[in-house]
């Protein structure tokens, strides 16, 4: 049980450094347009596009994703609880 909590902590950290460089890509011209672009453009808008729905862009500045990662952070900490309640 503890295998498989620490693989899904390390699979939400990987994914939260993949939505960290999808979004710092949107920084750079023509940056998503790239093959790794379009590889994390498939792996993260599925996960951003509810976020995005619910909250709206403050002008040009799209704050969903920090409300993304804010779900990833309790999700980690939801599966830390369950390690400590499991042992």
């Amino acid at each position: 049980m503890e295998f498989i909590i620490v693989v899904l902590m390390q699979l939400i950290n990987l994914y939260s450094w993949a939505l960290i460089i999808y979004i710092l890509m949107s920084w750079f011209p023509n940056a998503r347009e790239t093959s790794i672009g379009r590889f994390l453009a498939r792996i993260c808008e599925p996960y951003l596009d509810p976020f995005r729905k619910i909250i709206p862009p403050l002008g040009m500045i799209d704050i969903s994703p920090i409300v993304a990662f804010i779900v990833l952070n309790l999700a980690t900490r939801g599966l830390a609880q369950i390690a400590q309640w499991a042992i």
